[in-house]
């Protein structure tokens, strides 16, 4: 029989879920609150919901002190929410890096809208920026082939990402590397509470 895998309670909600899929918090030895989306820094953690109202709800209503069983100083609730978010930004940038690194990754829009109309693409990201008009013809190519769409980061970001100039869309090709991004970016999704494209 599967070992079933540990519980934790939400501090805001109070609703038991399994650890990995909750967002856990440490305090750093200056007694600040530190966001752990891995899950493995050390010291007792204290877990919210992956939604960026339950860790609101839980800052609001000084829900740290008491699941760590000790004083907290005063949470910014929206600083919270912007580290967390900004993690979570990085994680997502981190593994369009990587893909990038080994050759699983397909910028510049010519070169991205003809890899859809070929095949073979597993993702496609959009530049938070891009014109509404290009983005609904990468969006529509994209809905013809059946391939996700995440829109994140502006375009001067997806071009540092990827060594280059602005970039308006990627198209990330078939590879295990379409998993990993779009298991990111779905926390990202849920802890923004965002309907998916």
């Amino acid at each position: 029989m599967p070992k079933a895998s540990p519980q934790r309670s939400c501090l805001a909600c109070r609703e038991a879920k399994d650890k990995g899929s909750l967002l856990r918090f440490v305090l750093a030895p200056d007694r600040t609150l530190v966001p752990d989306l891995q899950q493995k820094l050390p010291g007792r953690g204290v877990y919210t919901c992956m939604k960026a109202s339950c860790l609101r709800q839980a800052a609001l209503k000084k829900q740290f002190g008491r699941g760590f069983k000790e004083e907290v100083p005063a949470v910014d609730a929206e600083l919270l929410l912007g580290q967390v978010g900004a993690k979570l930004e990085e994680r997502i940038a981190s593994y369009l890096c990587l893909a990038n690194k080994a050759g699983k990754i397909v910028s510049g829009a010519d070169q991205v809208a003809e890899k859809l109309k070929k095949g073979g693409v597993g993702m496609l990201v959009i530049a938070s920026d891009i014109s509404k008009e290009s983005g609904e013809k990468f969006r529509g190519l994209a809905r013809l082939k059946g391939v996700r769409c995440m829109t994140l980061f502006t375009k001067e970001r997806l071009g540092e990402l990827m060594g280059k100039e602005l970039r308006s869309a990627l198209a990330v090709t078939e590879s295990g590397f379409v998993a990993s991004i779009d298991l990111e970016m779905e926390k990202y999704r849920n802890f923004f509470e965002e309907e998916r494209e």
